[in-house]
């Protein structure tokens, strides 16, 4: 009002003055200047004439719109070399949300909690195309970093969660329980054996009724996980111990394997035809193969378009229609699918043998005090590892323990801490062939970070370039254990 009274008061005429377009009309409602127009009078018929050319511009986009054109850049994690850009068109993502969801039952009522960046393959799946298809409702998490918190506030009906997630929250209950009464650890125990045994056999069922009505079904309530009725493991291997945690105390994980390449995801464990230690059969329109080499070969509608502006990439990937995953694996003869390890990983020591890195840190892993283990092998005498603690579970042991620190890496240091690890190598060693057993081991000063290029987006180990920022340590091992 005050800058529209200052140009009605103008001592001068104003001939060339057309229009006074006011923004915010208020005290200007009863002026009766024939100039003077509401921002809405003046914005209608552009307006108008916006909006028939967008209209315009939008039906003739979608029609030159194909479902076979690349709709997505997905990049591959980089674990074994720079990544690439796979192609992946909106026909092959909708085609693999909707089998998936076909096999796995899907509803608008589903909730579900994103937590990975969303440049993850898998995330795209389950954030993005899934919903779209069937309705469910997506809860955004704050970071990696508050998953546990956002889980209980959440309480998903759909939780995809990586080794790692699992992993850490399996942690949380162990430092939660080290940290309760006798009485509550002693109840526990004994609601956890029952569970297992109940799991494995079948059997005391009366007693896994009391289990879950004393203790496990406020454990789960506790863990954001009572809800849940689809959990799904991916993106890394996963340990079968602790597969068997999760289903004993009623969250039965269901392990499945994709790549970028494939939107994801090709195999699944399905819920009531489960199989630990594979990651499940082939969807619904998937046909899979080994090679005579043992590496896993696989077809079908959701297999990408090619690598970004590398043609050269695509032809080694792709064969006769068939994709090579690069993924060593086995197949049982009901088709369950379990996956060795990644050929470009397979470790040749001086001997000549091979060895796959992933079953030697997926074993050390099954410690609750090793967060990340990085197996050394190529061309050396022995079986070395370098080890990250589980600081929380560590740090919670070491004050138990009487024992001070200021850091992580002070922590790690600790010669009681040292000789608490080596205990946990020298009990996993046993359930190794004699040539997989890590005869050495350092454990790493700090913690391993995406940030410092050193994890993936989905907390895969980039051990190419853990061996080269830890190489001193890795020397220090074969000097020592050679000696």
């Amino acid at each position: 009002q005050e800058q529209v009274d200052k140009v009605l008061g103008s001592p001068e005429a104003l001939p060339a003055l057309e229009r006074i377009v006011v923004i915010d009309p208020e005290g200007t409602r009863d002026y009766r200047d024939p100039r003077l127009v509401t921002w809405e009078t003046f914005l209608a018929p552009h307006l108008a004439r916006a909006r028939a050319r967008a209209e315009a511009e939008v039906h003739a986009q979608l029609q030159a719109l194909a479902a076979e054109t690349p709709a997505v850049i997905v990049y591959t994690s980089g674990t074994t070399a720079q990544p690439k850009g796979a192609l992946l068109s909106a026909a092959q993502m909708l085609s693999m949300s909707g089998t998936y969801f076909d096999e796995l039952g899907g509803t608008e009522d589903d909730t579900l909690l994103s937590y990975l960046p969303l440049c993850h393959v898998a995330e795209k799946i389950f954030s993005l195309f899934t919903p779209l298809t069937s309705g469910a409702t997506v809860h955004f998490g704050e970071s990696l970093d508050t998953v546990r918190q956002d889980l209980v506030e959440v309480s998903p009906s759909i939780f995809l969660g990586v080794p790692r997630i699992w992993e850490k929250v399996h942690a949380g209950v162990e430092v939660a329980i080290r940290n309760t009464t006798p009485e509550k650890r002693a109840l526990y125990h004994w609601a956890l054996r029952v569970a297992q045994r109940h799991h494995r056999t079948g059997g005391a069922r009366l007693q896994r009724w009391l289990a879950e009505w004393l203790v496990l079904r406020a454990l789960r309530e506790r863990l954001g996980l009572a809800r849940v009725r689809l959990a799904v493991s991916g993106a890394a291997p996963i340990s079968a111990e602790l597969l068997h945690w999760f289903h004993a105390i009623g969250v039965p994980i269901l392990e499945g394997w994709g790549m970028s390449e494939s939107c994801g995801i090709s195999h699944v464990n399905l819920p009531g035809a489960c199989r630990i230690g594979t990651v499940g059969r082939a969807l619904k329109g998937v046909d899979c193969k080994l090679a005579e080499d043992g590496e896993v070969l696989i077809k079908g509608p959701h297999i990408f378009s090619g690598y970004l502006h590398n043609e050269q990439a695509t032809r080694e990937a792709m064969n006769d229609g068939w994709l090579h995953t690069g993924d060593l694996g086995s197949i049982d003869a009901d088709g369950y699918l379990s996956i060795t390890g990644r050929k470009k990983e397979i470790l040749i020591n001086a001997g000549g043998k091979n060895l796959s890195p992933a079953k030697i840190e997926n074993a050390l892993k099954t410690s609750p005090y090793i967060k990340e283990a990085a197996a050394v092998a190529d061309g050396r005498a022995f079986t070395s590892a370098l080890i990250q603690i589980e600081g929380d579970l560590v740090g919670d042991w070491a004050m138990r323990q009487g024992i001070t620190y200021t850091s992580f890496e002070d922590l790690s240091a600790r010669p009681q801490v040292v000789k608490l690890i080596d205990g946990e190598v020298r009990r996993i060693n046993e359930s190794l062939a004699r040539v997989e057993q890590v005869r050495e081991f350092r454990l790493l000063p700090k913690e391993l970070h995406q940030d410092d290029g050193e994890m993936t987006a989905t907390q895969k180990l980039k051990r190419r370039i853990v061996y080269e920022k830890f190489a001193a340590l890795i020397e220090d091992m074969y000097r020592k254990g050679a000696a």
